[in-house]
């Protein structure tokens, strides 16, 4: 992320209003672009040099080339560690990447071993993408990784074998409430353990805590382009990391359940269509097309229900904090995606 570039001068945030819900909606739109995936390494060196340009004050004025390469920048380098995520694991590649996983997960009339086995291949994916882009000021330990995961698999294999299992036997209910509650099964396992996967993942950041940095006023900002002198932490806060695991859980929750109810209760419907009757090969083309542009939508409303670079009173952290706020008695910290 550009953050993490050199340079004292604050490079502004977005071409869009991120105190609104749309416009980081639009800026949610821009991280998750799968274009940006295109990008050579000698594209990504291109749009650092422009930023850096723009942060150490070589380059004066706000372009649109700026805006491009922040782009670049924002949807490929972490924020704290100023490293590319690896490419499968980048949000602009979460739709492409979650695609055939969610098809498997979706796919009807799945078996136990089915079931299972496109249980552990999401979880895995999940793991993948909590740790990659996960707040690094509070690593986590290889042993607690493993553990997590296995407890993730463990949690979403329960839920969707429990379901498939009782669903079936429910007496009071129609024939086709069977299939379409059927047909949610999957959501309720990833919804589930996606929120237990980022907590169990992200732990470490609870128990340890997340850097947290005064806000700075316009004036402190400008004293800071002068003297190139980086805003120091004010240490790590518990509630803070509380609150960014927390958000990024329900971020994650509400990202599933367009994506994991939208198409499977559409291909019911199109199921008892006669043109998909005399076509049943086409029911797989159709389930990947409904989950893709489900997911091309929902990323970015899910993305967006919360900053990422978040700002809170310094009075609803810990007590030593207190006093050491900056503008407005605010302090700010990377919530993590």
């Amino acid at each position: 992320m550009s953050a993490s570039l050199p340079g004292s001068r604050d490079l502004p945030a977005s071409q869009y209003d991120l105190s609104t819900y749309w416009g980081r909606v639009l800026q949610a739109a821009q991280i998750t672009d799968p274009r940006t995936l295109f990008v050579s390494k000698s594209g990504l060196e291109h749009a650092k040099q422009v930023v850096t340009a723009y942060k150490t004050g070589q380059t004066k004025e706000v372009t649109p080339e700026l805006w491009t390469a922040k782009k670049i920048v924002d949807s490929t380098l972490h924020p704290d560690t100023g490293e590319p995520v690896f490419l499968p694991f980048r949000m602009s590649c979460f739709v492409i990447s979650n695609l055939v996983v969610t098809a498997g997960m979706l796919t009807p009339n799945l078996g136990t071993r089915g079931t299972v086995a496109w249980q552990i291949i999401n979880q895995s994916l999940n793991v993948a993408i909590n740790s990659s882009n996960a707040n690094k000021s509070s690593p986590l330990s290889t042993k607690i990784m493993i553990e997590s995961y296995l407890l993730a698999v463990s949690a979403s294999c329960s839920v969707a074998v429990g379901l498939n299992a009782i669903v079936p036997r429910l007496k009071r209910v129609s024939p086709n409430t069977k299939l379409i509650l059927g047909r949610l099964v999957p959501f309720a396992a990833v919804a589930s353990a996606g929120a237990l996967n980022v907590f169990l993942m992200r732990g470490e950041e609870i128990r340890r805590g997340i850097d947290i940095f005064p806000v700075q006023s316009e004036a402190e900002k400008a004293e800071r382009e002068k003297t190139g002198k980086e805003v120091a932490s004010l240490g790590k806060s518990r509630k803070a990391a509380i609150l960014a695991v927390g958000e990024t859980a329900i971020s994650r929750v509400l990202n599933a359940t367009p994506i994991m109810v939208i198409p499977p209760l559409v291909l019911v419907r199109l199921q008892k269509t006669e043109w998909l009757k005399q076509r049943p090969r086409m029911v797989l083309p159709v389930n990947l097309g409904l989950i893709l542009t489900t997911s091309i939508f929902a990323l970015p409303l899910a993305l967006a229900v919360f900053p990422q670079r978040q700002a809170v009173g310094v009075r609803s952290l810990e007590k030593e904090f207190w006093g050491q706020g900056g503008e407005g008695d605010l302090v700010e910290f990377n919530r993590g995606i």
